[in-house]
């Protein structure tokens, strides 16, 4: 949610400190390991909640990220971060927007709403 809300609010200034981070410290991208393990579980455990064809979706989406990035070339992985970082403003805010919408998804499926 907090992700979400701080590209709604100012998108530019999150993807420059995004940047900046991937610059001073590259080692972050061996986290991408966990976006993989936290998708498998999302669609191993996810079968119970409500909404399950959107975690479906969500934990394929988690996996196939995480595997591209920790098995994908630097360059491939440079020039993807590239296109990314690269959009307009209303681009961010748009997943901004989905972020926000699926946190709140997520709360109401676990009962926390």
């Amino acid at each position: 949610m907090v992700d979400g809300l701080a590209l709604l609010i100012a998108p530019l200034r999150m993807i420059a400190l995004l940047e900046e981070s991937l610059v001073v410290s590259p080692s972050i991208m061996n986290w991408s390991g966990l976006s993989a393990v936290l998708g498998v579980i999302l669609l191993v455990e996810g079968g119970e909640l409500s909404y399950y064809p959107l975690w479906l979706i969500v934990g394929l989406a988690m996996l196939g990220k995480g595997i591209f990035f920790l098995w994908a070339s630097d360059e491939q992985r440079v020039m993807v971060l590239r296109w990314c970082l690269k959009r307009e403003a209303v681009d961010y805010r748009f997943w901004g927007l989905g972020l926000c919408a699926l946190s709140l998804l997520l709360l109401d499926s676990v009962g926390a709403l």
